[in-house]
């Protein structure tokens, strides 16, 4: 038999959903290798969060006896964290900024505290997975509207095309945006609701996208027949600028570690997988045909234990920490504009920035009326503080892969 094949999985989390996840897919997971002619050890790592949800760390410790007799499990822990940033500053000559910069907790951070973990355990793979996300497809029947469930071959199908490829990302259906459904009638003034949403956008968001989730789907993603079966499989080409992932269904071939860059975020913002990207240029990075449906409001955690719903319902801002949802969401959007916009076009730079203020000033009192528990005019502030700092955080993104380059130098 050829060499064993370590294949890691990333879980960045602070929820414990995370456990419902790997306890009610193990089995999914491991028959994956059962007709394979090549062995797969596969081991789980779990970064959890303590504070993001104020958790207790026994929330994470609910893996059930049955999963560790086929499954590895690497916990990593605060104190983990601290012993490993000692190490650095006190053997390699890493300043403690370095350290704090690269190793610690939240999107960009964990994922690169993760990913570290996984290299110096000598993981072939690494799949970043979401603990809000299933290995099913759902398909709409678009003359019947009936729904077809169809689990997914996660690992085996990255596996598939990741020995020859530097990167390989999947699809994703269900609610892959925390915008909830909004209806667009004579109540809501579509205009400036558009312009909210352009002021946010980014390589994932999009008014024209997201309009057409309204109108068609009610918000809702549904899965291409042929993608789901396996077909479909291309490399993903750079626009000049990047070579677009998400932070999910996300894999990373470590054999090839110098072709892998770092995470990054402004502190308080999101986009660690848009930055993430903007350093893929010289990578292969390809689109496998697999899917994750994303529970990006944690309204379906069912299906894990494949209960499978007939129908998906319309998500409304009037649900019950679906405002709040949102609203952290735009301002985690807003912190990370002012960054992406200078690393795609600084020459445009300050044109283009003044145009997203614009645009919230437009759109932000539309939303304050849809969303009546929360003040979007903090956005503006936000913007405003991200855009002065832009400098500070793009020196922060050019040093954090310069310390992940010296990381991948130290002896395993």
């Amino acid at each position: 038999m050829s060499k064993i094949i370590k294949f890691g999985l990333g879980f960045v989390t602070g929820r414990p959903n995370v456990c419902k996840v790997i306890n009610n897919t193990y089995e999914q997971l491991i028959n994956q290798f059962k007709d394979m002619d090549k062995k797969v050890e596969l081991t789980i790592f779990i970064l959890f969060d303590l504070g993001y949800q104020y958790t207790t760390r026994v929330d994470f410790y609910g893996i059930i006896p049955n999963v560790y007799k086929d499954i590895r499990i690497k916990y990593i822990t605060p104190e983990d964290i601290e012993e490993e940033k000692k190490k650095l500053i006190a053997r390699e000559d890493f300043t403690k900024a370095d350290a704090d910069l690269f190793l610690g907790h939240g999107h960009a951070k964990g994922r690169n505290t993760l990913m570290y973990y996984a290299y110096k355990e000598d993981m072939d793979y690494l799949l970043f997975w979401d603990d809000d996300e299933y290995p099913v497809a759902c398909i709409k029947d678009e003359e019947t509207s009936e729904l077809t469930w169809k689990e997914q071959d996660n690992i085996a199908m990255h596996l598939k095309y990741i020995e020859k490829a530097d990167v390989t990302i999947g699809y994703h259906c269900g609610y892959i945006s925390p915008i909830p459904y909004v209806e667009l009638n004579e109540d809501v003034n579509e205009e400036k609701f558009r312009c909210y949403i352009e002021a946010l956008g980014n390589d994932i968001i999009s008014w024209d996208s997201i309009r057409e989730k309204f109108v068609k789907y009610n918000g809702i993603t549904y899965a291409d027949t042929k993608i789901a079966d396996g077909e479909g499989a291309y490399e993903i080409k750079s626009d000049g600028v990047g070579k677009w992932v998400a932070g999910s269904t996300l894999c990373l071939n470590l054999k090839h570690i110098n072709k892998i860059p770092a995470f990054y975020n402004p502190e308080g913002a999101r986009g660690e997988d848009t930055f993430f990207s903007t350093q893929l240029n010289d990578s292969k990075v390809v689109k496998v045909p697999v899917y994750h449906f994303h529970d990006g409001f944690l309204k379906y955690t069912n299906i894990t234990r494949k209960k499978y719903p007939k129908t998906l319902r319309k998500i409304k801002s009037t649900e019950e920490q679906i405002e709040q949802r949102f609203f952290q969401a735009s301002r985690g959007w807003v912190k990370y504009k002012s960054l992406f916009e200078y690393i795609t076009d600084k020459e445009h730079y300050e044109e283009k920035i003044q145009k997203t203020y614009e645009n919230l000033k437009i759109g932000i009192p539309e939303v304050n009326k849809l969303f009546e528990n929360s003040n979007f005019e903090i956005l503006l502030e936000d913007l405003k503080q991200y855009d002065e700092n832009v400098k500070k955080h793009y020196k922060e993104y050019l040093r954090t892969n310069e310390i992940w380059n010296k990381l991948k130098e130290i002896e395993k």
